[in-house]
């Protein structure tokens, strides 16, 4: 995966413990089966519910778009999915 998305200037407002985990998580992605993205997606979740680290919807739209970017279309098209199912889940808010 390329680095260059830790230059990204989004990513300033994230705090340490934010980013260290990020760059854990890209770095595992990179290292993921491209067909098994989504549930290495899942895990990733799970973990940072586990160690009580919580990205608000902008935090979330920007790691989706780093984690994602070596996706092929087929495994973004379930990630578009389960995004879509999550935003009707939470409800309005």
């Amino acid at each position: 995966m390329d680095t260059n998305w830790k230059q990204d200037p989004r990513l300033k407002a994230m705090s340490k413990e934010k980013l260290d985990l990020l760059t854990e998580f890209a770095e595992r992605i990179e290292h993921t089966n491209k067909n098994n993205l989504m549930e290495t997606f899942m895990s990733i979740n799970m973990e940072a519910r586990q160690k009580g680290i919580q990205f608000n919807d902008k935090e979330t739209a920007l790691l989706v778009t780093i984690l994602s970017s070596g996706m092929p279309p087929a495994e973004k098209k379930k990630l578009d999915m389960l995004k879509m199912m999550s935003k009707k889940l939470a409800g309005p808010r």
